[in-house]
């Protein structure tokens, strides 16, 4: 297949072709043993300990929504990204990029969400930068975060070391600020509470790592691509299968609804605030219950298993009692979602 000329949406969807671009471009380039594990944070090895490091930038578009906003979501996002490497997150960065002409207004109401979120997290902002692009050279506001958190010694979360028999838990509903986006930028006015899901997943992590320490082996937040591209992207890691029961998975009836109406699968839509835990199957149950004993983890549930199949394979098993191969997003069905 002849390489493409130029980049395409379908380049930021963190489905195949944004693995693709970072395969065939960015890694024969720029790789490096900390790079090459393709985490959500790099672990950086310092001599006197480990720091977890990671960046994100953000350009969701609309910029407030319910349940949030680009602010409040840049600030949880590297916040969890941080956290799926087991890391204790002590601060962030915050750089923005502000079109000419953005009301004083907006831009105020979003630092004041930055503050609230990190207050709440108890991570501060301690750098930043700011840029002014002129009018129609960009689209009001885009944000940059780059977090670093203190992982502990005896810490060790990777997507490699997913194994044959852990059982797949996942923290809540699936796709609740995909189709909160979709909704809201489509002007459609459905029926039932839909909301962006976007919450800071530290403490639930720690609480997990604390109380059942090395029982989980991996852990991902499902942001771009959902569900099921974050499974294949563990799968092909750990070079193992997952298996995935739909009657098990949490998704809310309005965001169930709304998916048949617009032709949406949940599997593949974004999430801000949940987590998949790739867990020890003898201390599943503890697991669950710990993160159930937690708002951010009230509606976990155990989803499916990880099997010694074809590796790199994620199988959904269906309610009607078939089965259907679940791959990586292909294709850019919502851009700008975070």
């Amino acid at each position: 297949m002849k390489p493409l000329a130029t980049i395409l949406l379908d380049h930021g969807s963190g489905g195949r072709a944004s693995q693709e671009l970072i395969r065939n471009l960015f890694l024969p380039h720029l790789d490096n043993p900390v790079l090459a594990c393709m985490e959500d944070s790099a672990l950086v090895d310092t001599g006197a300990g480990r720091l977890a490091f990671t960046t994100d930038s953000y350009v969701v578009d609309p910029i407030f929504f319910p349940g949030g906003d680009i602010g409040r979501l840049a600030v949880n996002g590297t916040i969890n990204d941080l956290a799926m490497r087991g890391a204790r997150p002590i601060c962030l960065s915050l750089a923005l990029i502000l079109e000419e002409g953005l009301p004083m207004e907006d831009l105020q109401r979003i630092i004041l969400s930055v503050q609230a979120a990190c207050r709440g997290a108890d991570v501060p902002v301690v750098t930043g930068d700011t840029k002014v692009v002129p009018r129609g050279k960009g689209d009001k506001i885009f944000i940059n975060t780059s977090g670093i958190g203190l992982v502990d010694g005896d810490v060790q979360i990777s997507a490699m070391n997913a194994r044959p028999g852990d059982a797949v838990i996942l923290s809540g509903s699936m796709g609740d600020h995909g189709i909160t986006i979709l909704t809201q930028r489509a002007g459609l006015s459905l029926q039932g509470d839909l909301t962006s899901d976007t919450m800071a997943l530290h403490r639930l992590v720690r609480k997990m790592l604390d109380e059942a320490p090395g029982a989980v082996h991996t852990l991902r937040d499902p942001t771009r691509g959902g569900v099921a591209t974050s499974l294949n992207e563990i799968a092909e890691a750990a070079r193992v299968s997952v298996e995935l029961e739909e009657g098990d998975i949490p998704v809310k009836p309005e965001v169930g609804a709304a998916c048949e109406i617009l032709g949406m699968d949940p599997l593949y839509l974004a999430n801000e605030g949940k987590l998949l835990a790739l867990v020890d199957k003898d201390h599943a149950g503890r697991v669950l219950d710990i993160m159930r004993s937690l708002p951010e983890g009230a509606d976990a549930a155990i989803i499916g298993r990880v099997t010694a199949g074809p590796a790199g394979r994620v199988v959904l098993k269906t309610i009607a009692g078939g089965a259907r191969i679940a791959p990586s997003l292909t294709g850019e069905p919502l851009p700008r979602i975070c």
